[in-house]
């Protein structure tokens, strides 16, 4: 095997696989640094293997650089098994509450081991605001009936004795009797107080507001940046306490900035309260804004120069950073070398951006894959296509096995689109787009969102999102008879369009009916 291949195979898929320094160096920006660093409070949306953790933690290093406060916290590791999946058994509430509990006990933990490394914070203030912080975390409360059992005891008790004794002596008769008379008496009384009642996590928010408060207040005016990982880990109807703890206690204090990293469709960040009415949690865009959606940059159709730029330079980077001379590839100098040594041309490298659809895991993915099947010799298109296939087959169609109805719908739209008009994209009415069983495919990563809100002149007031079908899902109809020959199709037979026109009736053929699929499902 090619050292160049082997070097391919080895690239580490996750981010959690690397350390920090190597993370912050193999960050290869698609042109969200900028946004990240904004001081707002931040969602950053993307699906699974987008890059959320990896932007994360290159903004956890960055923000070390400025010598401000950074706490990276994985929602994956926070949380008690009985507060995440026995909903049945425990209080909403109080399934909020432990995991909340958890999150700031991590939190806590994270800020003193910061402190440690910065000597300058630990003051005697900061110490005592985090003890009173600590004091705020651990706070319990018993729910439940109070019994008083009250015990008490009285003892009584008399003892008489009795006694007549004669003798004869030389002075005469003598008569001795003895009379005794023994009492006691013992009183004693016992008072006993039983609780009885189940131990909940008694989080207040305005002692936990104030204690935040004061600990922001003992920190030399440092910026706290609190980075939120995988969001979408949390059970849904857990999340909008979660939120709503963040709007009451952390976003309202200037010191703090807040990122969170989520997958938008597995996400709820408010819910109404059936009871009161109320809006429970935060309202995106108001409280904390949702503008960066790592979804939409690095597809293919939407700047191929752009694409290749990117994914070029995070193969490059994934080759050499963090690794000594004798683990180099020889000759890997720059970025150009990338192609020369790896694929038999540039096309084959293009094949590999297409097929990555965008999403960095993907292509890693794939290209190890493709690696293993070149083996000593460089990858070629059939090996990029091979591997795309069984990437799919392996990861992505995979995941649509326990939902039915939305693989269904993918053989639909790949015999209703592809083979039936030989297209890779189709339009959605932007009020179909959000269907659960889209979104299912979307999620999946079998769909791609190539524009939002399409509109056009002749129906205004309709918008329609771009949607194109994964590589993976028709590379084994390349060099057939059904082989896509353009992103949409248009209204003349045999004729296609690569950015939607504004005269719809020039792409009708292209919108997707949700209903005929619908329809045509057996009752």
């Amino acid at each position: 095997m090619s050292q160049m291949n082997r070097a391919l195979m080895t690239i580490p898929r996750r981010a959690e696989s690397r350390h920090a320094n190597e993370l912050r160096a193999t960050f290869v920006d698609s042109g969200i640094a900028d946004a990240m660093r904004t001081v707002d409070h931040q969602i950053i949306y993307g699906r699974r293997g987008t890059g959320k953790t990896h932007a994360l933690r290159f903004l956890e290093g960055v923000v070390k650089d400025d010598a401000d406060l950074a706490v990276y916290l994985d929602l994956r590791t926070v949380g008690s098994p009985d507060g995440l999946f026995m909903g049945q058994r425990l209080h909403l509430a109080e399934r909020a509450g432990r995991l909340l509990r958890d999150l700031l006990q991590q939190f806590y933990d994270q800020l003193l081991e910061l402190a440690f490394e910065d000597e300058s914070l630990l003051t005697g203030a900061f110490l005592d605001k985090m003890q009173a912080f600590q004091d705020a975390v651990t706070s319990v409360q018993v729910i439940g009936e109070v019994s008083i059992a009250e015990t008490e005891q009285q003892v009584h008790q008399t003892d008489r004795n009795r006694a007549l004794n004669g003798r004869l002596s030389g002075q005469g008769p003598a008569i001795e009797g003895r009379f005794g008379k023994k009492a006691s008496n013992s009183t004693s009384s016992e008072t006993q107080t039983t609780h009885t009642g189940n131990e909940r996590v008694a989080i207040n928010f305005g002692d936990m507001a104030k204690a935040i408060r004061d600990l922001a207040g003992s920190m030399q005016a440092r910026r706290v940046w609190l980075l939120l990982d995988e969001w979408s880990s949390v059970p849904p109807d857990v999340q909008p306490y979660l939120a709503e703890f963040l709007v009451r206690c952390v976003l309202p204090l200037q010191i703090f900035t807040v990122k969170i990293a989520a997958i938008e469709q597995q996400s709820s960040f408010s819910i109404q309260d059936t009871a009161t009415g109320a809006r429970i949690g935060a309202e995106v865009g108001a409280d904390i804004a949702a503008n960066l959606d790592l979804d939409d940059f690095m597809v293919f159709e939407q700047g191929s120069d752009r694409a290749r730029e990117f994914f070029v330079g995070l193969f490059f980077k994934h080759l050499t950073s963090g690794n000594d001379s004798q683990h180099q590839v020889a000759g890997l100098l720059n970025e150009r070398d990338l192609i020369r040594l790896g694929f038999t041309d540039r096309r084959a490298f293009d094949e590999l951006v297409r097929a990555a659809e965008g999403v960095p895991r993907d292509a890693l993915n794939i290209a190890s894959a493709a690696a293993l099947k070149a083996v000593a010799e460089r990858i070629s298109v059939p090996n990029v296509r091979a591997a795309a296939r069984a990437w799919f087959l392996k990861d992505k169609e995979a995941a649509l096995s326990g939902q039915s109805d939305a693989g269904r719908l993918l053989n639909w739209i790949i015999d209703s689109v592809i083979r039936g008009k030989r297209a890779r994209a189709f339009l959605v009415n932007r009020r179909d787009s959000r269907s659960p069983i889209l979104m299912a495919l979307f999620e999946a990563r079998v769909l791609h969102l190539v524009r939002r809100g399409y509109s056009a002149q002749d129906q205004p007031g309709e918008r329609y999102d771009v949607f194109s079908i994964d590589y993976g899902a028709y590379v084994d109809l390349i060099q057939t008879n059904y082989e896509p020959q353009g992103l949409l199709a248009a209204e003349n037979e045999g004729e296609f369009v690569d950015v939607p026109t504004q005269d719809l009736r020039a792409i009708r053929r292209s919108i997707l009916d949700l209903d005929a699929f619908f329809e045509a499902q057996p009752s």
